[in-house]
């Protein structure tokens, strides 16, 4: 029964995104989560964005098309209409994986602890076919340390959820000013109250385009943005003696000759959460670090 299940919202902004935007919203409706709120909020688009959302607008809790000033503006108006008790945005050219908000749903109910997780790193090409990219050790499992010590490989937010006691716990707000990295802005508030957990599990995956992709784009003034959030949030952190130890200690893990060990001594460093994984006699689980 959908009492029984915890309401899920999901925010799309949107701006000329026809060509991708009906795989998404697609792809968040056939879930089939009967306590689903989903939000679109469409800035104005001049191509067939207004007419593929109304196509589903009796599915949608709300939606809008009208001038605003961008996509972390569109978020913050999306939220502000919100009420799930989990939160999430998927943009309009991005997808989620079948049955995940159950999945999530699942996580959030056995796991009280956990105020907010990240499915496995996972991709979509133009055409929408999945994969994924081989990683490197605990590429997918986050710590705060981590985040502000790791260039390159970041959160991926299409796979993100969080519980509304974590939103308001870190104000309520996606920040305004930053243009591109608002994004990581928030995961830097969040790892303030609470440890990310990850899971193996697939959630939701970034889809790559061939043209006008912000984040392929403009990826060098992502990463300027990312950079000064991190030398902000250092100063605050023992002003950063405790991120260059946790530096030192993972430069000597490497002289350790034996892999396995190597890798759990730098998770324990890093002070990695457990990974949710799949354990065929108890279901989900926190495994062993």
């Amino acid at each position: 029964m959908v009492s029984n299940l915890p309401k899920i919202t999901i925010v799309t902004p949107s701006f000329n995104q026809g060509k991708y935007l009906e795989d998404t919203i697609i792809s968040v409706l056939s879930q089939g989560y009967p306590n689903l709120e989903y939000i679109i909020i469409d800035g104005g688009s001049v191509d067939d964005s207004v007419s593929i959302i109304r196509k589903y607008e009796k599915q949608l809790a709300y939606w809008v098309s009208e001038k605003d000033d961008g996509l972390y503006h569109g978020l913050q108006k999306g939220f502000a209409k919100s009420t799930g008790e989990i939160m999430a945005w998927i943009n309009a050219d991005d997808m989620y994986h079948t049955k995940s908000l159950f999945l999530v749903a699942g996580i959030f109910e056995k796991f009280r602890q956990i105020h907010w997780i990240m499915g496995a790193n996972t991709f979509f090409d133009e055409s929408g076919h999945p994969f994924t990219f081989d990683d490197l050790a605990y590429a997918q499992r986050w710590s705060r340390s981590r985040l502000l010590l790791c260039d390159g490989q970041f959160i991926q937010q299409e796979s993100v959820f969080w519980r509304r006691s974590l939103w308001h716990q870190a104000g309520g707000y996606i920040h305004q000013n930053q243009s591109l990295a608002a994004d990581f802005e928030l995961w830097i508030r969040f790892f303030r109250y609470q440890r990310l957990y990850t899971t193996s599990f697939m959630l939701g995956g970034f889809r790559f385009r061939t043209e006008n992709q912000k984040s392929f784009n403009q990826r060098k003034e992502y990463l300027q943005q990312v950079a000064a959030l991190k030398a902000e949030e250092k100063m605050g952190l023992d002003k950063g003696l405790h991120l260059s130890f946790c530096r030192l200690l993972i430069v000597l893990t490497k002289l350790i000759p034996k892999k396995k060990w190597r890798e759990r001594l730098q998770a324990r460093v890093l002070d990695l959460p457990p990974k949710i994984i799949f354990d065929r006699q108890a279901g989900l689980i926190l495994g062993k670090r």
